[in-house]
């Protein structure tokens, strides 16, 4: 799954440039499956994309059966031939990890790049990672240590094994 560390993204938007080209072979926001949300007067940026929820309402909602998880992959796709472009699985989607393609006319998602995603390869910053879910809660735990010391105020003196 794709672990994002907002406090580590600087908003380059590399991550939506190059999700963009590889999924639509085309630059630009509009394109990519992921989106950085900005407070840029706060220098606040966090990428933003699909869950890949382990109960999809995306998946549970669509009328055609258009939207399925990729057995090897395990990410939520959508079958753009599929697809009657309905947005019931936006609408659905209580986090906006949906969109719809206007000049399609279909829905369209992550799909994890077919387990290479993009985004996490490029990121130089490691605001976006890609790793096992069973990882998930041990890196999240090692990210909280890592604050502590500002936190108590005390030195720190490495990352634990």
């Amino acid at each position: 799954m794709l672990l994002i560390n907002p406090e580590k993204c600087t908003g380059c938007l590399l991550c939506v440039a190059f999700c963009s080209f590889r999924q639509e072979r085309a630059v630009g926001p509009s394109k990519a499956r992921i989106s950085v949300l900005k407070w840029e007067d706060k220098g606040v940026f966090i990428p933003f994309t699909c869950l890949q929820c382990e109960r999809p309402l995306c998946l549970e909602v669509c009328p055609v059966g258009a939207i399925a998880r990729n057995p090897k992959t395990k990410a939520v796709e959508i079958a753009s031939a599929r697809c009657l472009g309905c947005k019931t699985c936006v609408m659905a989607c209580p986090f906006g990890g949906v969109a719809f393609d206007s000049d399609r006319g279909t829905a369209v998602k992550c799909d994890l790049c077919q387990g290479q995603p993009e985004c996490a390869k490029i990121c130089p910053t490691g605001a976006i990672q890609f790793i096992p879910d069973d990882a998930v809660a041990e890196e999240k735990r090692r990210q909280a240590l890592a604050k502590l010391p500002s936190l108590l105020g005390t030195a720190f003196l490495g990352r634990p094994d």
